[in-house]
């Protein structure tokens, strides 16, 4: 005896959910990706449409509440970079970032690890002397991140986070905190624990960040970039 549902009238006013049955179908067999097709009905105003994956990735970014972590960027593995910049700001979304460290390691042995704003971009950094503050007056080339970094064998470089707070705003000074930086260094072959304050002394609308060792390259590990959304 043949069901209901298979006899749908296919040439009238479509399908009704009650009618639809997609039990029986096939599995995918893998993970979604943007290009997969969904149906829509379009502004509910019953006209049915075919969307792509890609645009509810898109709406569902357009609905982040004020105050999520949102992931942005990753470096990627790192493999032996003069340094790695993160251009993803975007004050009309994000009022502050992190960026979090996995295993960053120096190819050059007991160096510091520091953080160059830009206001253009990333088509420039500012690395004089003097124009950040770390603690207290002391003049630094950057935002310093953490300090005496060893590359030895059995020292697996910096895990932690680094947080910029409201970078876009013209009007003070870019604040930055080194949250619970956990290191080993070569000087005494300890591991470390360390929070760091920094400033960059110009009230200007910081737009990129480069992390660059203050001599050497960067051997290894990953940086991943999170802006904290401020819900408009």
């Amino acid at each position: 005896m043949t069901k209901a549902r298979d006899t749908a009238n296919l040439t009238g006013s479509g399908v009704t959910l009650p009618l639809l049955d997609i039990d029986a179908g096939t599995d995918i067999g893998a993970a979604l990706v943007d290009a997969d097709l969904m149906i829509v009905d379009d502004g509910a105003g019953g006209t049915n449409r075919k969307a792509t994956m890609s645009r509810l990735a898109t709406y569902m970014g357009t609905k982040i509440t004020g105050g999520s972590l949102v992931y942005l960027a990753s470096s990627g593995a790192i493999s032996n970079a003069a340094n790695v910049s993160f251009t993803q700001f975007d004050a009309s979304k994000y009022d502050h970032y992190q960026f979090y460290f996995q295993h960053v390691i120096p190819a050059t042995d007991v160096v510091e690890l520091y953080g160059y704003v830009s206001t253009d971009g990333g088509s420039n950094y500012d690395t004089t002397n003097g124009n950040y503050h770390k603690q207290n007056t002391e003049d630094k080339t950057g935002l310093e991140v953490a300090n005496s970094v060893g590359s030895d064998s059995n020292e697996f470089g910096i895990c932690g986070y680094f947080e910029l707070f409201a970078p876009h705003n013209s009007s003070s000074y870019t604040m930055s905190s080194s949250g619970n930086i956990t290191y080993q260094t070569r000087t005494d072959g300890g591991v470390y624990q360390i929070t760091k304050s920094n400033i960059h002394l110009a009230a200007a609308d910081v737009d990129a960040i480069q992390f660059k060792m203050y001599s050497g390259n960067i051997e290894s590990g990953e940086i991943v970039m999170y802006g904290i959304a401020n819900g408009t």
